[in-house]
């Protein structure tokens, strides 16, 4: 039987984050994946070879915003490692309907003069919210950065330029109030405050959205800061796909002594006297923990398969019901299209470029187009009459994912996990079937086709993966990549449930970190970090504490004395 000091559970790009710094720390750490590669959410695959030898595709994640906002990439050294960021610029282009369209530069400069064109009230405006919104995330950033509940650890963090623009938009009772109404309110009411062109108000609700809700639901307005932080502190994706990130991590695990085994399905924690001391696997092979067993898988999935309801009960006799009755996921996830192509997307009716590709491209007509995507989702309805989409063609930014003068597309489409109606049908009873996959991916290509006409025939291959498809493929509940919905009511210290808030659980030794914890889902790296710091202040809180109050000297210092 082997030991280790601690065991993660799934080497998505969080556990594998909360690996590095737990071996730099000094601990022995395995991680067991599922699957036949690390990355869970995170990679970059050739998953045509013999239909597409040479393309490779990322199979969910793409497009990295949120990492930036942290130190991780900073404080591991990932660069050393092998990660390249490209910088996406533009950032978005939104065809309209009416021949008018969205682009969205790096530069907020640039974009307001782009949206002046059709709209110089929409130009001043769309100024002033990304202006605010850029503003509130510089200063709410901390909280992402520390245990949702950890008082002094958010307060270090705060830096002045963080400092400032707290002050800015939360310096008076009116702007505290403002800022409370933003966050209760939906971002529908929110665009429509600021807003008046379709072409600009459609690209913004279609990104709110991506949290995975109707852009009409209350309490997701905070969606808004996507497309400011587009701007600050932009959009990138590493050289080589999503999975390069996670090939950072895993040079560096391995460089660190870690151990990383694949294809290894936990399917029971080992519980004795109300303490994790190891995991069990599907092929009857048990791994030992000295210090701890951390779960990189969402909570639901933890307490309601992998730890026996004795175990459970023993120490919180409420958990398995508040699991299964307050953890809420919708029922929308996405059907998933990527194709290799012979040529790019041409956007011709709209004066094309091919600047137009190198951010994200939205099929977004208006809304209410928007809302459709979504709304039809929560109660079983697949939206595919006249499709929504986010689609990418990744090799205008890295021609490396492809062969020569060749390309591929990454589309994006929003879709119920079960469909009504079809409850016991399909794989796993959702009612998802091959042929009904195909005949919605076919729906979705048509609609980008209205818009980039070549589309159809530059396809060479392609590959369709159901809701379903993608729930199995990722071990996610439901489908859903974020573990859990991404609401405000299942944020910060309520995500996944406030006993479950700070990484910890009832049993000792055993610990969370993924999408289902703070700050949520995205490639951040921030849950993986947290929950590594909340693991080794447990183990030596004294030391643990004196290292943060000297690094955060060390910061202060810096910033006093302009040292970058």
């Amino acid at each position: 039987m082997e030991t280790y000091d601690v065991i993660l559970i799934g080497a998505g790009h969080n556990g594998l984050v909360c690996a590095a710094y737990l071996l730099k720390a000094g601990y022995r750490v395995l991680l067991l994946e599922q699957r036949s590669v690390p990355g869970g959410a995170a990679t970059t695959e050739e998953a045509m070879p013999q239909a597409a030898p040479g393309f490779r595709f990322n199979l969910c994640a793409i497009d990295h915003e949120f990492i930036h906002l942290g130190p991780v990439v900073q404080e591991l050294g990932l660069t050393r490692y092998g990660l390249d960021y490209l910088t996406c610029d533009p950032v978005v282009f939104c065809p309209q309907p009416d021949g008018t369209m969205f682009l969205a530069h790096k530069s907020v400069e640039q974009t307001c003069a782009a949206i002046a064109a059709y709209s110089e009230h929409d130009a001043q405006a769309y100024a002033e919210f990304t202006r605010y919104w850029q503003r509130l995330g510089n200063a709410i950033a901390p909280l992402f950065n520390a245990p949702p509940m950890a008082i002094f650890e958010i307060i270090r963090n705060y830096g002045w330029d963080n400092l400032k623009d707290l002050r800015t938009v939360m310096g008076s009772k009116i702007k505290v109030l403002d800022f409370v109404r933003n966050m209760i309110t939906s971002p529908t009411e929110l665009l429509d405050e600021w807003f008046d062109s379709e072409t600009v108000k459609a690209p913004l609700a279609r990104l709110a959205a991506e949290i995975g809700a109707p852009p009409s639901q209350k309490g997701i307005a905070v969606g808004a800061m996507m497309m400011a932080m587009r701007h600050h502190p932009g959009m990138s994706r590493p050289r080589g796909g999503t999975g390069a990130l996670t090939q950072a991590l895993v040079n560096l695990v391995q460089d660190q002594g870690g151990t990383i085994l694949t294809e290894q399905t936990v399917k029971r924690v080992l519980i004795d006297e109300g303490r994790a001391v190891g995991v069990e696997v599907a092929n009857g092979t048990e791994y030992r923990a000295i210090k701890g067993v951390i779960s990189n898988i969402d909570a639901q999935r933890l307490f309601l398969h992998l730890v026996e309801p004795s175990d459970v009960n023993a120490v919180d006799d409420q958990l398995r019901d508040r699991l299964q009755r307050r953890v809420v996921n919708n029922n929308e996830t996405i059907l998933k299209i990527d194709c290799a192509l012979s040529e790019p997307p041409r956007f011709e009716a709209y004066e094309h470029k091919d600047e137009y590709l190198v951010g994200s491209v939205l099929i977004a007509d208006s809304v209410k187009h928007v809302e459709k995507a979504h709304a039809l989702c929560t109660v079983g309805e697949i939206p595919d009459a006249d499709p929504s989409a986010y689609v990418v063609c990744p090799t205008v930014l890295d021609p490396s994912m492809a062969p020569e003068g060749k390309h591929t597309l990454w589309v994006e489409f929003f879709a119920p996990y079960q469909i009504a109606g079809a409850e016991g049908t399909g794989l796993n009873g959702t009612g998802w079937t091959d042929e009904l996959k195909n005949q919605v991916a076919d729906r979705v290509l048509d609609k980008i086709a209205t818009y980039a006409p070549n589309l159809q025939r530059s396809v060479i291959a392609r590959r369709v993966e159901s809701p379903a498809e993608l729930a199995r493929r990722l071990g996610a509940t439901k489908g859903n990549y974020y573990h859990l919905d991404m609401t405000l009511d299942q944020m910060i210290f309520f995500r996944p449930l406030p006993e479950l808030a700070d990484y910890t659980t009832p049993i000792d030794n055993l610990y969370l970190t993924g999408a289902g914890t703070h700050p949520g889902g995205s490639i951040s790296g921030m849950p993986g970090r947290n929950c590594a710091r909340v693991f080794l202040q447990q183990q030596h809180p004294l030391a643990q504490r004196w290292e943060d109050a000297q690094n955060h000297l060390r910061t202060l210092l810096k910033a006093a004395l302009g040292d970058e």
